[in-house]
């Protein structure tokens, strides 16, 4: 058998976690993690990053090793992903990779675009005007710059509006322009496994996580964040809206709802990136032979 990497996917709270963990223990192997929140070390609780009971003794390689001034876009996750993925096919013939950031995924699986790397200068100007004008802003001057980007992004996204428009500022040239398109590699087996379980019990699984969260001192971590509260780590879901609250625009009550509504919201877009792609094996979180079959046979 050629060697393997079995991918692991599914929307947040989906059980990714320890359906990758059981298949690596199985398979004598270890886990790649691409879940971009989870690369800053001191945003634990707020990105659920697993505790080591949950890792099952299994060797995880990009959790809580970012400072929250790193950058890391899908690329560099690629290139730094890529010699450690090589180690671990050729020691154990099968790898694990795992997270709910599509695009990292895909940079892995797919290879990489010839794309300029991130020049901290450019990333710093865009940063400053987005600070000072609003999103708004860059996403226009995206349009103006690379219609067919601005139409593809998330344009809610502040990283991949700036990553965008970084690269058409460097190279020059549209963003658009020097995408190949995805090319699923061909030096490996490649298998998706995603998580499935009904909506309804995936909102449950949200909204009891961000209680759990809130337990865990979500709130205080929030707050020692809050100095650092322009950089782009922060931008995202659990942080924002304790932020806010902070600022005194939502009471803890309001914050943590906030909290629970943006995560289903985040499961959401998760969703529609997975079902584009008719490879991915859908199965229970709690199916484990289900997912030994599927990875042994690649269906």
């Amino acid at each position: 058998m050629p060697p393997t990497l079995i991918v692991i996917g599914g929307p947040t709270a989906s059980g990714k976690t320890h359906a990758a963990s059981t298949l690596a223990k199985y398979s004598g192997t270890e886990v790649i993690s691409a879940d971009s929140r989870q690369f800053y070390r001191s945003m634990r609780i707020g990105t659920a990053r697993p505790t080591a009971d949950e890792l099952l003794g299994v060797k995880h390689h990009f959790l809580g090793h970012l400072e929250l001034e790193e950058t890391w876009s899908a690329g560099e996750f690629a290139r730094q992903a890529e010699p450690l993925l090589q180690d671990i096919l050729a020691r154990s013939g099968t790898a694990v990779l795992v997270g709910g950031s599509g695009l990292y995924i895909d940079a892995l699986c797919n290879g990489l675009d010839p794309l300029p790397a991130s020049d901290p200068a450019v990333r710093q100007q865009l940063q400053e005007r987005m600070d000072h004008e609003g999103l708004p802003a860059l996403t226009e001057r995206l349009r103006g710059l690379d219609e067919a980007t601005w139409a593809r992004i998330d344009r809610n996204n502040p990283h991949r509006v700036v990553r965008a428009l970084e690269i058409c500022l460097v190279s020059g040239n549209a963003a658009s322009a020097q995408r190949t398109g995805p090319k699923q590699r061909t030096d490996l087996r490649i298998v998706r496994i995603a998580m499935d379980l009904p909506r309804g019990e995936l909102y449950a699984r949200i909204d009891a996580r961000t209680h759990r969260m809130m337990a865990e001192g979500l709130v205080d971590e929030a707050r020692a964040l809050l100095p650092f509260r322009h950089l782009n780590a922060l931008n995202t879901v659990g942080y924002k809206e304790l932020f806010a609250h902070f600022d005194g625009a939502l009471t803890l009550e309001q914050a943590t709802k906030r909290i629970q509504q943006h995560t289903r919201n985040y499961a959401k877009r998760q969703l529609t990136w997975l079902r584009r792609d008719t490879s991915w094996t859908w199965i229970a979180p709690g199916d484990e032979e289900g997912m030994v079959t599927a990875a042994l046979r690649g269906t």
